[in-house]
């Protein structure tokens, strides 16, 4: 006959008595994250449905006119050599890198620099600088097209990367300096009095405890920097007139004629150009995310 003393007999009633309020806490607390996890799979139904159908265009019979989702009896996986070879994407492919690798670094350690100038050491003007900054992202992207033009022509510099690569430089600065300073105020003004008093100077201030915690921001800020240069289209057809210097999104001006669009071709060409993008952001997600929730979080 087993016995059972006294302590183990109320923990067995305490334990019987607290799993139905356990359930009833983890049946509420799904309960309340049900339309959040309905919410994300709405938007990942709505995002992966159109990459689908892409792909099951672009393995389509060329020249013919793909419908809906179906999947091809016979994939012609072929058509991405075959529009990597009529887009002549080896040499876009290195123009776009080669605009990426002059835009992007410079456009960060300017907009770096420029937002610690303006949170962490106050210079002066420095507020309305940055106001400034924030007016001329109200101002319609198309309206600097021409005054754009004027500039790269009359420094000699039409029909080529570097007077490409320049005017996205200045283009990226009012969100960038926006994004770095977002970062910056959000950092406590304790790190930057005890560094003084240690006799650390500005500079070495910025690079040795600023820099390194503005990590997440920087890479996040990074990521959107080489999707926005990557996808530059209007600005590139307007100040480089050779084909073959223009950003990877110029290619799909090869699957269009007067008459007629090759619609397979096109699909799979799309899908080439979104692989560089779809992959960084997939390395670069986690700085992402935490750049994004840094400033939900208190110091």
């Amino acid at each position: 006959m087993t016995v059972i003393n006294s302590s183990e007999a109320r923990t067995a009633a305490r334990v019987s008595s607290t799993s139905p309020r356990t359930n009833r806490a983890k049946s509420s607390r799904l309960r309340g994250r049900l339309p959040g996890i309905m919410l994300i799979v709405a938007a990942a139904i709505f995002s992966i449905v159109p990459l689908i159908s892409m792909l099951t265009a672009a393995l389509a019979p060329q020249g013919s006119i793909p419908q809906g989702l179906s999947w091809p009896a016979d994939p012609q996986w072929h058509n991405f050599i075959d529009a990597w070879n009529v887009a002549n994407i080896t040499v876009l492919l290195q123009s776009s890198i080669l605009i990426v690798l002059g835009v992007v670094p410079i456009s960060l350690l300017i907009s770096t620099m420029a937002a610690y100038a303006i949170a962490v050491l106050r210079i002066p003007l420095g507020r309305i600088f940055f106001l400034l900054l924030l007016l001329t992202l109200t101002l319609p992207y198309e309206i600097t097209i021409v005054p754009l033009y004027q500039q790269v022509r009359e420094l000699g510099l039409l029909d080529s990367q570097l007077g490409l690569i320049l005017p996205l430089i200045g283009l990226n600065m009012p969100f960038a300096v926006f994004w770095m300073n977002a970062h910056f105020v959000t950092t406590p003004a304790e790190l930057t009095e005890a560094s003084s008093i240690d006799g650390a100077s500005a500079w070495k201030s910025f690079l040795h405890i600023h820099l390194p915690l503005a990590k997440p921001a920087i890479s996040s800020l990074g990521l959107l920097m080489f999707l926005s240069t990557w996808n530059t289209f209007l600005l590139a057809l307007v100040l480089i007139n050779d084909p073959n210097k223009r950003t990877m999104a110029g290619a799909l001006q090869a699957f269009q004629s007067k008459y007629s669009t090759d619609i397979v071709l096109l699909n799979a060409g799309a899908l080439l150009l979104m692989a560089p993008t779809i992959i960084v952001f997939l390395l670069l997600q986690k700085q992402f995310s935490a750049a994004l929730l840094q400033g939900a979080v208190k110091g």
